[in-house]
């Protein structure tokens, strides 16, 4: 899908379509085979949709991944040989952002992304998943949840976006340079930098070159997404993991804590704090991150099966 218009996101031209798509594959190199891989058709356009799964795990209810803002399945690879050691795991690329999905209709408003997220979800031939988001992707996750979506059995949420607090104007003013595509490179890699709270932007690492690829390569149009509210953190009635990072620049992490503690209702829900780490959490802390997912999951489980 090329950008034809002010409506639907997409990629520049021919050739940034082209770039986008070589570094996508080149960085898939780095994850496990997936067992299977499909388009879901929903409302506002096709998802792809990939299935990994480990021997033994297959009769364990499934985690679903959600990727943050300018990501896609392959960003995943700090994570998923852990995570699918416990169950089976799905990864999407969101509608609307960089990736092998394709946006058919104008996203305008938060019930619009809940809508085709959760023709994914329902599409899927489990009956209940766990949904797990890192950033933007923790927002989407509690959007759908909200949604009243019935099948999501626990939510997951990294360093989630506009989900436990707003982000710092400060942040807002940066980011704006990181999603122009005409800006020069050297501006958009410093930017991604202070997003990622300093972490170097690396661009012979294939994640690295694929985000900044997406960036430079694809117009997304989706909305701002609108903070969530503390009444309806309240209304979220499964498990609710929430793992924070403390030098996150993209919320005030200690305020953020203190929300969710107050606010999330569940026996089984907390919050985690991660000392010393950014909001590139998922890549600095990799198996830090498994375990403490791992163990919320499981006991989930184990409290479904009572």
């Amino acid at each position: 899908m090329f950008r034809d218009d002010d409506k639907l996101g997409g990629f520049t031209d021919e050739e940034g379509k082209r770039e986008f798509i070589e570094a996508y594959h080149s960085a898939m190199e780095d994850l496990p085979k997936s067992t299977e891989e499909f388009l879901v058709e929903t409302e506002f356009g096709e998802v792809k949709v990939y299935k990994f799964l480990e021997e033994g795990t297959g009769s364990k209810t499934p985690l679903l991944l959600l990727p943050g803002k300018a990501a896609s399945t392959p960003m995943w690879e700090p994570n998923l040989k852990d995570l699918m050691k416990d169950r089976p795991v799905y990864t999407i690329d969101l509608l609307g952002e960089p990736g092998l999905s394709v946006q058919t209709k104008s996203i305008v408003t938060a019930t619009d992304q809940a809508v085709w997220l959760n023709d994914v979800i329902e599409q899927l031939p489990e009956e209940t998943i766990h949904l797990l988001g890192l950033s933007f992707g923790g927002w989407s996750a509690v959007n759908v949840t909200l949604f009243k979506s019935e099948k999501i059995a626990s939510l997951t949420l990294i360093d989630p976006v506009y989900v436990f607090g707003p982000i710092p104007l400060k942040m807002i003013i940066a980011s704006i340079p990181a999603s122009i595509p005409a800006v020069p490179k050297s501006i958009r890699e410093k930017m991604l930098s202070y997003i990622a709270g300093g972490a170097e932007t690396d661009e012979s690492e294939p994640i690295g070159k694929l985000i900044e690829t997406g960036m430079r390569t694809y117009k997304s149009k989706l909305p701002l997404p609108k903070k969530i509210t503390e009444e309806q953190l309240q209304e979220l009635t499964m498990p609710v993991l929430g793992i924070l990072a403390e030098d996150s620049t993209m919320h005030h992490s200690e305020e953020s804590m203190d929300v969710g503690i107050e606010n999330l209702k569940n026996p089984l829900s907390h919050m985690v704090m991660y000392p010393n780490a950014s909001h590139a959490i998922n890549g600095e802390y990799p198996e830090k991150l498994a375990k403490n997912i791992v163990e919320f999951l499981q006991e989930v489980d184990l409290n479904m099966k009572q």
